[in-house]
């Protein structure tokens, strides 16, 4: 498959002042990150809050500077000449969490959807019509007709993401950036939402980037995973393989939280009990160390990561069997 986005050393640094005192403090948002997304393919950023996911897709559209790193969009540079961004912002699209923050709830659905095509020039009056009309209907938003007239708040939340998607469809973007896309939705229509978008993939090739901190979703919708940790990517690879056989103890501690449907299991041992944070600095050596239970000496400096086969890669130097 044909590489369609690599970022390379992305790195993002922000400097906190306390407001009690004049000491400053450096968050390593994001550290060095560099991953390949595929065309066609669903590639997932997972981790807990904070751990610089939406940073990293921030940061892949332009809409934060990176400290260093660089963005390549088949095989180009993406530089910081507005005729560059630009390219890459009609290509990525971005949807969020939130679909009533991201939308403006004085406009009406047809106001949304089309906004993206006027700010890019594309169609007159009629033909942008014809395109939101279009883009409505691939998501599944019946009848169009009256969608279209219709305010953010007379809508359900379901329906107030499939317009935001819609919006990021209009564009025929080749790259959409899904942030948390269902997590704000009824568990009754995650699967439909998440089912509707990898329809949209299959039919015109799209390839997602998709935020989440939920492995259950992650591993029904994505083909290729990584996983984050305080700014770095600890491990990577084919989704079943790193969520059925993880390497790096912070991936197990994922998956060790997930939530047991069956009670008998709620007590039951799990694989690695993440410890107390020590109070040391995070950013030195491994960023898990702190919590690790199997840390060592040699986890005061940074392991690479590191690659176990043509397909895993794991930040660690006490792997996982």
């Amino acid at each position: 498959m044909d590489e369609i986005l690599r970022v390379q050393g992305l790195t993002k640094y922000f400097t906190k002042k306390s407001v009690f005192s004049s000491k400053t403090t450096t968050v390593k948002a994001v550290d060095d990150v560099s991953f390949s997304l595929k065309k066609g393919v669903v590639f997932v950023l997972a981790g807990e809050s904070g751990s610089g996911k939406s940073t990293t897709a921030r940061l892949i559209l332009k809409a934060i500077d990176a400290d260093s790193g660089k963005i390549f969009f088949n095989g180009e540079e993406i530089t910081d000449d507005p005729k560059s961004t630009k390219k890459l912002r009609m290509a990525c699209q971005m949807v969020y969490q939130d679909p009533y923050d991201s939308i403006n709830p004085r406009m009406r659905v047809h106001d949304i959807v089309s906004e993206p095509l006027e700010i890019h020039g594309i169609g007159n009056s009629e033909e942008r019509k014809k395109l939101v009309l279009k883009a409505l209907h691939e998501v599944k938003l019946e009848p169009v007709d009256d969608i279209v007239k219709k305010y953010p708040h007379t809508l359900s939340g379901g329906q107030r993401q499939r317009v935001v998607l819609a919006r990021a469809l209009v564009l025929k973007p080749k790259i959409i950036i899904a942030d948390e896309p269902v997590s704000m939705l009824d568990v009754s229509i995650r699967a439909e939402m998440l089912e509707l978008m990898e329809e949209l993939q299959k039919k015109y090739e799209i390839s997602y980037i998709y935020i989440t901190h939920d492995l259950a979703t992650a591993r029904f919708f994505g083909k290729r995973i990584a996983i984050m940790y305080l700014g770095k990517i600890v491990e990577a690879g084919p989704v079943s393989e790193v969520l059925l056989h993880p390497r790096h103890p912070y991936t197990q501690a994922l998956i060790d939280a997930i939530s047991e449907p069956n009670p008998d299991n709620l007590y039951a041992e799990k694989k690695v009990r993440i410890n107390e944070p020590l109070d040391i600095d995070v950013y030195e050596g491994c960023r898990f160390r702190a919590r690790c239970p199997y840390a060592i000496e040699k986890c005061k400096d940074e392991p690479p990561l590191e690659k176990l086969d043509n397909q895993r890669e794991v930040a660690c130097f006490v792997k996982l069997d």
